[in-house]
C-alpha cells in the first residue's frame, strides 16, 4: 500500500527562505532597472551572468536528478525533492533568458552586420552564428530541457498520488529517459555554452569550455541540496531519515566536484598555455592582468584550494559546518561565472561592476523564491519509491 508524504509546507524555515529571497529579487532587480538608466549595455551584461548562474543551478541539478535514478543510493534519495524542485523552475529561466535575445547585437559581435563586414573571421562563422539559426537553436536546448524535466516530475508526481511506479518494473521509464537524456544534457549544454558565453569572443574558442561548464552547474547544484537540506533539517518526512551520514556523503560529493572544475579549468589554461598560439591567449591574458588577475586568484584559492582542504575533513562534511562551506562554494561559482563573462567587455576602474554582483542577485532571489515555492509544493521524501526502504536498509548507501 503507498504511504503519503507530509507536505513541507509547514516547515518554517523554507515559509523564510521564501520570503527573504523574494526580498532580495525585488530590491536587486529594482536596483538594476535603476543603474539600467544610466549604463544600458551594462545592465545586460549583468543579466547574462546572472542568467548563466540560475541556469548552472537548473541543469545541474537536472543532470544529478537523472543520476540519482540511474544509480540510486541515499544521496540521490534525500536529495531528490530539491532537484526536482530546481528543473521545476525551467520555465522561469527560460523568461530571464528572453531579455538576451532582445539586446544581442549588444552583448554578442556576430549580431552586428557593421562588424561582420569588417571581419572575415565573423564572415567565415557567420553560416552558425546568426541571429535567426542563434534562436533556433535556443528554442531546441530548453525544449528538450522543459521535456525531460516535465516527464521526471510528472512521473513523480504520480508516484506520490500512488498511480504508477510503485514497484521496481514501474521505476524503469525514469532509467529509460535518464541513460540518454543524461548525455544529450551533456551535449546541449555544450552547444549552449558555445552560443552564449564562448561567442562572446568569436574569434576564441575551446574544446574544453563546455565540460567546464557541466561540472561547475553539478557543483552548484550539489552546494544548493547541501545548503538547503541543512536549512530544512529533520523535520517532516525526513524526520529518522537526514543524518549526518548523509551530508557526508553529499559533502563527498561536493568535494569530487570541486576537483573535477579545477582539473578541467587547469587542464584548458595548460593547453591554451603550452599551445601560445595568438587565437587563443589574448583570452587570457585579459583574464589576468590588472583587477581580474586579482579575481583569478581569489578563484585559485576561494574556488578550489579553501574548499579542497575543508572538504577533506570528515568531521566537517558531517557537521554544521559543510553547509557554510556550500554556500560559499556557490558565491564563488558566481564569481567564476563574473570571471569569465565580464572581461569580454570594457570595465574603467574596479573590474567586477557593482551591477554584476547586484543584477546576479536579483536574478537569484527571484529564482530562489519560485524553488523555495515548487519546493513546499510537494513532500520532502519520495515515500513511494520502491527503492526507498532499500536505499535505507542496513546503512546503504
Amino acid at each position: 500500500m503507498a504511504t503519503h508524504a507530509v507536505t513541507p509546507t509547514d516547515v518554517p524555515a523554507l515559509a523564510r527562505l521564501q520570503q527573504r529571497a523574494l526580498i532580495v529579487g525585488v530590491i536587486g532587480i529594482a536596483a538594476g532597472a535603476v543603474g539600467a538608466l544610466t549604463n544600458r549595455d551594462q545592465f545586460f551584461q549583468s543579466w547574462l551572468i546572472g542568467f548563466l548562474f540560475c541556469l548552472g543551478l537548473t541543469l545541474g541539478s537536472l543532470g544529478l536528478l537523472m543520476l540519482q535514478h540511474l544509480s540510486g543510493g541515499q544521496w540521490g534519495m534525500v536529495g531528490r525533492r530539491v532537484f526536482e524542485a530546481a528543473t521545476r523552475t525551467l520555465p522561469l529561466v527560460a523568461l530571464f533568458f528572453l531579455p538576451i535575445l532582445f539586446v544581442m547585437p549588444t552583448l554578442f559581435l556576430w549580431a552586428r552586420p557593421e562588424m561582420v563586414a569588417a571581419d572575415q573571421i565573423l564572415q567565415a562563422k557567420a553560416p552558425y552564428l546568426n541571429v535567426k539559426f542563434f534562436m533556433a537553436r535556443a528554442v531546441i536546448y530548453f525544449g528538450f530541457w522543459l521535456i525531460c524535466a516535465w516527464l521526471l516530475n510528472k512521473w513523480s508526481a504520480a508516484q506520490d498520488r500512488g498511480e504508477e511506479g510503485l514497484d521496481p518494473a514501474g521505476m524503469v521509464r525514469f532509467r529509460t529517459l535518464s541513460a540518454p537524456a543524461l548525455l544529450f544534457l551533456v551535449l546541449t549544454i555544450t552547444f549552449a555554452v558555445t552560443d552564449w558565453v564562448m561567442s562572446l569572443d568569436p574569434h576564441w574558442y575551446s574544446t574544453i569550455l563546455g565540460l567546464m561548464f557541466v561540472a561547475g552547474f553539478g557543483l552548484s547544484a550539489f552546494a544548493l541540496t547541501i545548503a538547503v537540506l541543512a536549512t530544512v533539517g529533520p523535520v517532516g518526512a525526513l524526520a529518522g531519515r537526514l543524518n549526518p551520514r548523509h551530508f557526508h556523503d553529499l559533502g563527498k560529493l561536493l568535494l569530487a566536484f570541486t576537483m573535477l572544475w579545477a582539473y578541467l579549468n587547469f587542464s584548458q589554461f595548460l593547453i591554451i598555455w603550452s599551445g601560445n598560439l595568438p587565437e587563443e591567449i589574448p583570452w587570457y591574458i585579459e583574464r589576468m592582468r590588472g583587477g581580474w588577475g586579482v579575481v583569478a586568484l581569489a578563484l585559485v584559492v576561494g574556488h578550489f584550494a579553501l574548499p579542497f582542504m575543508l572538504l577533506l575533513s570528515q568531521d566537517l562534511k558531517k557537521g554544521r559546518w559543510l553547509p557554510r562551506v556550500a554556500i560559499f562554494i556557490l558565491v564563488m561559482r558566481l564569481v567564476d561565472t563574473i570571471w569569465l563573462v565580464g572581461p569580454t567587455f570594457e570595465h574603467h576602474g574596479f573590474p567586477i561592476h557593482w551591477m554584476d554582483v547586484v543584477v546576479p542577485a536579483g536574478l537569484v532571489g527571484i529564482w530562489m523564491f519560485w524553488f523555495t515555492r515548487t519546493l513546499r509544493s510537494r513532500a520532502l521524501m519520495p515515500l513511494n519509491d520502491p527503492f526507498l526502504k532499500e536505499a535505507f536498509a542496513h546503512d546503504a548507501h
